[in-house]
């Protein structure tokens, strides 16, 4: 029950200061190495999800159509999936989750009439502004 200490050596265990120092050098390279070709990976993601949700608007757009006989005005904006404003013949609500951000957390831009098409839908990219490369790049129904 009691241990008592004698002066000879214990058996201790454990990592000494610069096993752990090697250890996280190790980790440090590791990471080094792989951080950078994994990066640009997780951008084509957002990318592709907001051309998914851009499809997915696309179709809720359809479908009130129509029912209604044309698409919203800029001014109803995307809005009018999701809820009705006292418009005729709306049938909805044409999305099932709500009207989504895109994956940057930014609002989807929508001009009806559009100069791409009958309507135009977009996501400014990561950083919200027109235009960019990369994952600032805009994405567009007509793409």
């Amino acid at each position: 029950m009691f241990k008592f200490i004698t002066g000879k050596s214990q058996n201790k265990t454990g990592f000494t200061l610069i096993e752990i120092l090697v250890v996280m050098v190790m980790i440090a390279m590791l990471a080094a190495l792989v951080g950078p070709r994994l990066f640009p990976k997780l951008g084509k993601g957002k990318q592709s999800a907001a051309k998914a949700q851009i499809e997915l608007l696309g179709q809720g757009l359809d479908q009130f159509r129509l029912d209604v006989g044309r698409y919203p005005t800029t001014q109803e904006s995307l809005n009018v999936l999701v809820a009705n404003t006292n418009i005729e013949k709306w049938d909805g609500p044409y999305l099932k989750k709500g009207l989504p951000n895109d994956p940057w957390g930014h609002p989807y831009h929508y001009q009806c009439p559009g100069t791409h098409g009958e309507y135009d839908l977009l996501s400014y990219g990561r950083d919200g502004a027109q235009g960019g490369e990369g994952e600032d790049k805009d994405i567009g129904n007509w793409e």
